[in-house]
């Protein structure tokens, strides 16, 4: 199982979310679904749902800042269908998932460990759905180590590096990326031409 719309196992992130409803009862405000193949090649994990992204659409990294870049650089790559993605459109993701480590909106866009390890059953899940030789992209280190966690893997033999390519022992490969954040694309941690970089090394490898 991959998705509980109706999961409650974070007390702090339940009621969150019970107080975000009532502030802007129009917003999804429930754990957020992947979006995309069903059967990709690659699997993009983020952090967690926006307050005025995802948490308000319903879809991965849709109405807040964050999106901006992976959505254009996916459909430059051939990803997706549309480079904006948008409520409501109808934009569709070819070989390409994306997911989170957390699905319900945390405050201040910050999970405790204990709701990332209660959330991972579910990224465990997804992961284990897919092929040998399928792609992994982590946004950001809780994003990697998340995924390290769901394979039973140790971080140190693992680490966190922007652009770094990990073989793990499932057969899956683990890219690095820093998060797509406004912060971080503001102040050019993360450019996109660095981000460009991480795509064409991993349509390389879906055309291996």
């Amino acid at each position: 199982m991959n998705y509980d719309p109706n999961c409650k196992k974070c007390s702090r992130l339940e009621k969150f979310l019970s107080d975000t409803k009532n502030k802007y009862p129009q917003y999804f405000c429930k754990p957020v679904p992947s979006f995309g193949d069903k059967n990709p090649f690659l699997l993009i994990v983020g952090l967690a749902p926006g307050m005025h992204g995802a948490n308000q659409t319903g879809r991965p990294f849709t109405g807040d800042h964050a999106g901006i870049l992976l959505y254009e650089t996916l459909y430059e790559y051939g990803f997706s269908s549309k480079k904006n993605s948008e409520f409501n459109d109808n934009l569709q993701l070819a070989g390409c998932r994306i997911t989170n480590a957390v699905k319900c909106l945390p405050p201040e866009n910050k999970p405790k460990t204990d709701e990332v390890n209660n959330c991972n059953v579910f990224l465990s899940s997804e992961i284990n759905e897919l092929r040998a030789g399928s792609i992994l992209l982590a946004l950001g280190l809780i994003a990697h180590n998340a995924i390290l966690k769901s394979q039973g893997l140790i971080g140190s033999h693992f680490k966190f590096s922007h652009g770094y390519r990990h073989i793990l022992p499932n057969g899956l490969i683990l890219y690095d990326s820093y998060h797509c954040s406004r912060y971080n694309t503001q102040t050019k941690r993360l450019t996109k031409a660095m981000f460009c970089n991480i795509f064409s090394n991993i349509k390389k490898e879906k055309e291996k």
